[in-house]
């Protein structure tokens, strides 16, 4: 299915298909992301898995996440983020944090609480973060034409939503919090950290 994200009925659309279990196609204040809902305590849909799939990816690799708010970081990491980073969002931000691994072990995990209120919107209402990664095959140039989108994705998610074409679109900004509560710049993106 292909929605306009200007349309009315857009964000339940997405959080309709989301909350199924469903691979889509959303418009992120950077570039198109494919997304499904993170597999958790209240959804298990491995989406994960059928992201990596269409991207023809393995499977070592994480997806950010996607939260609604700020302060929902704090749900997942004990780690400290200082505020100067807490302050870039809602933003093109994406910080890596240590998280609790179901084996009671420490993991890492991306998120980001993107600048987009719509998208917000649509995690708001989903009730759990949102896989994000950009819409191309694994090595393949990330797409930004929309129709070019559809063409060659259109028979493999089962929503795209449609807000033009992104060309340009910066990147996020991706920091590390590492073990010792220091801030890494592993990549400087739409936001400028000073290392």
């Amino acid at each position: 299915m292909i929605c306009r994200k200007c349309d009315t009925e857009s964000i339940q659309i997405a959080i309709n298909y989301l909350r199924r279990g469903k691979v889509v196609v959303l418009p992120t204040d950077t570039v198109y992301g494919f997304s499904g809902i993170v597999d958790g305590r209240h959804y298990s849909f491995h989406t994960f898995e059928k992201i990596c799939s269409i991207k023809n990816r393995a499977e070592g690799k994480n997806f950010i996440q996607l939260i609604a708010k700020p302060e929902d970081v704090k749900k997942y990491t004990r780690d400290v983020i200082p505020d100067y980073l807490l302050e870039k969002w809602p933003g093109p931000l994406s910080i890596i944090v240590h998280t609790f691994a179901e084996d009671g072990n420490f993991e890492t995990t991306a998120f980001r609480c993107p600048g987009d209120e719509w998208l917000r919107k649509v995690i708001e209402g989903c009730g759990a973060p949102i896989y994000s990664t950009s819409v191309n095959r694994s090595g393949n140039t990330v797409l930004d034409n929309i129709q070019q989108i559809k063409d060659e994705f259109g028979k493999e998610v089962e929503l795209i939503i449609d807000d033009g074409d992104k060309k340009g679109g910066v990147p996020s900004t991706i920091v590390a919090i590492e073990e010792n509560g220091e801030v890494k710049v592993i990549r400087q993106g739409a936001v400028t950290i000073g290392n």
